[in-house]
C-alpha cells in the first residue's frame, strides 16, 4: 500500500512538472531574411489522429491565432488581399498515447559503515504507465516552390484532468511562443 502511495506521489509530481520539449529543423540552403510575409497553407490546420474526441473549433482557433501573433512578433506580416505569402504556414495538433515503465524499490536496509544488511529482502515492482502527449507543430513552406523550409514543434504531457479554457489557452500560447521563438534559424 505504501509503495502505491509513493508511486502515486511520484506520478503526480511528474505531472506537475509540465515542461515543453521543443525541437526544430530547417533547410540550411534557404535565405530566411527574404521571407517577409506569410499566408495560410491549405489546409491551414490539421489534427493527428483525425479523432472527433480531440477536434475542436475552439482549439483550432486558439492555435492559429497564437501562431499568427507569434509570426507577427518575429517580423513576418500576413499577406493581404488573398496574396500568397513568402511562406505558407500549416499548424498541427498531434496527440499520441505513450507508455513508460516505472520501477519502485522497497525492503532491505543497510546499517552504517560496519553494520550489515537487515530487514525484509529488497523487492522491485515495475508498472507500466500510459499517458498522452500533445504536440503542436508549425510548418513553413516556401511560397514559390512549396517545399518545407522550417519546422518547429513543442510537446507536452497532457494532464489527466481536463484543463479549464483559460488554462488551455495559456498552455497553447506558451507552447507556440516557445516553438516560434526558434524562428528564424540562427
Amino acid at each position: 500500500m505504501i509503495r502505491r502511495l509513493l508511486l502515486l506521489g511520484l506520478m503526480l509530481g511528474l505531472a506537475a512538472c509540465e515542461t515543453t520539449s521543443v525541437s526544430r529543423d530547417y533547410d540550411t540552403t534557404r535565405d530566411f531574411s527574404r521571407y517577409m510575409t506569410w499566408s495560410w497553407a491549405q489546409p491551414s490546420f490539421e489534427y493527428r489522429p483525425d479523432d472527433p474526441r480531440i477536434k475542436s473549433d475552439l482549439t483550432e482557433q486558439r492555435i492559429t491565432q497564437s501562431v499568427a501573433d507569434q509570426l507577427d512578433q518575429r517580423g513576418l506580416r500576413q499577406a493581404q488581399g488573398g496574396n500568397i505569402g513568402d511562406v505558407k504556414v500549416r499548424a498541427y495538433l498531434i496527440v499520441d498515447q505513450r507508455q513508460d515503465q516505472i520501477t519502485s524499490y522497497s525492503g532491505g536496509y543497510w546499517n552504517g559503515y560496519w553494520g550489515g544488511y537487515w530487514g525484509p529482502p529488497p523487492m522491485a515492482e515495475t508498472r507500466t504507465v500510459t499517458y498522452k502527449v500533445a504536440t503542436i507543430q508549425v510548418d513553413l513552406f516556401d511560397g514559390k516552390d512549396g517545399k518545407l523550409v522550417w519546422r518547429g514543434s513543442g510537446e507536452q504531457i497532457m494532464r489527466s484532468s481536463p484543463p479549464t479554457p483559460a488554462e488551455r489557452e495559456a498552455a497553447i500560447n506558451e507552447t507556440v511562443q516557445k516553438v516560434i521563438a526558434q524562428y528564424p534559424p540562427h
